[in-house]
């Protein structure tokens, strides 16, 4: 049996997931580029620590609203659009989830295979899950950055994509997502 969102309009756990998770990942692009260019100094090694940490609690999220998302029904997009617009809407948002998961999973092996032991906030040690290698941690450094361009591409669609609908198309795509409002049943 699957939960129910408010017709037309996703729940307020979807709202507050949703939300919750995209205020994180762009404190993670602003805290992953200053950790990256600033110089070697105890700051430098605290935004690293604030950037992984951050990166846990987005993974922690993002398996529990796939969780959710699985559990309840979506609202039904607007009756007139085209196949290929519900295909690019499945499919950019199945890979905005494949980049949500694997950022903070290719952060943390690029933290296991460099032999960093790590501890989110300074407190919860997280156990390695990739032996100590340069190579690897090199490769999914890698990854991680091409997940980033590609979460950073797949975000700028996404919002262009809802102000589209919101101000072009002039349906509810955007407003059923917004935290404090509700659509007529």
């Amino acid at each position: 049996m699957r939960a129910s969102n408010i017709e037309p309009a996703w729940n307020g756990v979807s709202k507050f997931l949703h939300w919750l998770v995209a205020l994180l990942i762009f404190t993670q692009f602003a805290l992953g580029w200053l950790a990256a260019t600033w110089r070697l100094s105890p700051t430098k090694l605290e935004l690293f620590v604030w950037h992984k940490s951050v990166g846990m609690v987005v993974l922690g999220l993002v398996v529990l609203r796939l969780a959710w998302r699985l559990a309840t029904r979506a609202p039904p997009l607007p009756a007139g659009m085209p196949g290929w617009e519900r295909a690019a809407a499945r499919t950019s948002h199945v890979l905005l989830y494949v980049a949500m998961l694997g950022m903070p999973i290719t952060g943390w092996v690029v933290s296991s295979a460099s032999g960093v032991p790590f501890r989110v906030f300074r407190r919860i040690a997280l156990p390695s899950i990739a032996p100590v290698d340069k190579h690897i941690a090199d490769v999914a450094s890698l990854v991680h950055l091409w997940l980033g361009l590609l979460l950073a591409a797949l975000l700028l669609v996404h919002i262009g994509a809802a102000l589209r609908h919101h101000f072009i198309q002039r349906d509810e795509v955007l407003i059923r997502m917004l935290p404090a409002r509700r659509l007529p049943k």
